[in-house]
């Protein structure tokens, strides 16, 4: 007679249980691959944003856009003058790890004060590079402004970066949000717009000299976003920041 061998039930749990560590053990390690992978995408998202930005201003005299028109402000927005650039591909106008509007429960936004059917995305733009007329900065002093992409300093200049919303406008003494996620009025507080936990203790940005690189949340103090912008204000080194003067989500992440 022939004996046919099976599995035992406990045989059975012993290959279960070497599978559940062996997934416990790979899940972290796919995870980071997977936030990695979105963090480069977005690098990749904002290299062809520049590109779309030095073609504008290489065709308007190296001046960047109006930015803000009074009541119809959109109208001159980055998402209208560069929608002829983007609109065959609208993927770009998210970060990879945002891609739901707000009414939806992410923190993509932007385009619904008139269409709720409109674009949505999570970038934005630094309002203070614009050309805006005059009599129409955006309640920011006309000299704040740097207009043209030709000036000095362009790579320590934010352009375009990870947004809460579609233009922004920080100032050194801006204060960092309380907790992860927590967002403000951009016309007080736009720093709370800008300090977006998506990229491990990152954000991604394009600068006025096109270039793209990743930004510590606590560097975004130290950058050069207007003229008159303070890079050693009270939330730098150089400006006497403690590490326990910040909030305690960001305790841990690297001080400028």
């Amino acid at each position: 007679m022939k004996t046919h061998r099976a599995f035992t039930l406990i045989e059975l749990l012993v290959v279960i249980a070497i599978i559940a560590l062996l997934m416990a053990i790979l899940m972290p390690s796919l995870q980071r691959a997977r936030k990695q992978a979105r963090a480069v995408t977005c690098q990749s998202n904002l290299r062809q944003w520049g590109l779309y930005f030095s073609i504008y201003t290489e065709q308007d005299e190296g001046s960047f856009h109006r930015g803000w028109n009074a009541a119809a402000y959109y109208k001159d927005s980055w998402m209208v003058v560069l929608r002829p650039y983007y609109m065959h591909n609208k993927d770009l106008l998210c970060c990879p790890t945002a891609t739901k509007p707000r009414g939806q429960g992410g923190d993509a936004t932007f385009g619904t004060w008139t269409n709720p059917d409109a674009d949505h995305g999570s970038y934005g733009i630094n309002i203070l590079v614009t050309d805006p007329l005059p009599g129409r900065e955006g309640g920011r002093p006309g000299e704040w402004y740097w207009r043209k992409c030709d000036v000095k300093g362009a790579n320590n200049i934010p352009m375009f970066l990870d947004d809460y919303w579609w233009d922004t406008r920080p100032h050194h003494t801006d204060e960092p949000p309380q907790y992860a996620g927590q967002v403000g009025d951009w016309t007080t507080n736009a720093m709370k717009m800008l300090c977006l936990d998506r990229h491990n203790g990152y954000t991604n940005g394009v600068f006025v000299d096109f270039s793209v690189r990743r930004i510590g949340l606590k560097q975004l103090w130290t950058l050069k976003w207007h003229r008159r912008f303070d890079t050693a204000g009270p939330w730098t080194k150089a400006g006497s920041v403690r590490p326990e003067d910040w909030p305690e989500w960001m305790r841990h992440l690297k001080d400028y």
